[in-house]
């Protein structure tokens, strides 16, 4: 019960799948090196952010459920790590990676894995007007 209280109030609910055709699509995709040239995640301070578009390989039926995951990362430990990793913009075709950092975090190199998880079209779904 604490637990659908919890997403209730950051206004997530349950995926509910109505197909027996289930896909999962998955990848892992570099977001940036910035230690060889001096990127601003590596040289800069204060509020940055990355973004990186993803498309499934084939279309899903609607928006799945992503999940995303640090699969690489590199920073600086002279100062705290902050970062943040979400998936935004998601829709039955792709969705964007998005990463934040901010204060005097220094990050080298990030990679970020993916997960998605949801109903795929199939011949028995019939669209009735």
């Amino acid at each position: 019960m604490v637990f659908c209280q919890i997403l209730e109030k950051i206004g997530q609910a349950m995926k509910k799948l109505e197909n027996h055709l289930i896909g999962i699509d998955q990848g892992d995709v570099v977001l940036f090196s910035d230690f060889e040239e001096g990127g601003e995640m590596w040289t800069g301070a204060g509020p940055r952010e990355r973004r990186k578009a993803v498309r499934f390989g084939q279309p899903f039926r609607a928006a799945p459920a992503v999940q995303l995951s640090i699969s690489l990362l590199d920073a600086d430990t002279q100062a705290a790590v902050r970062a943040e990793l979400t998936a935004e913009n998601v829709t039955a075709e792709g969705f964007e990676i998005v990463f934040r950092t901010w204060l005097d975090t220094r990050i080298a190199r990030m990679r970020a894995a993916w997960l998605a998880i949801g109903a795929l079209e199939h011949d028995d779904n019939w669209v009735i007007d």
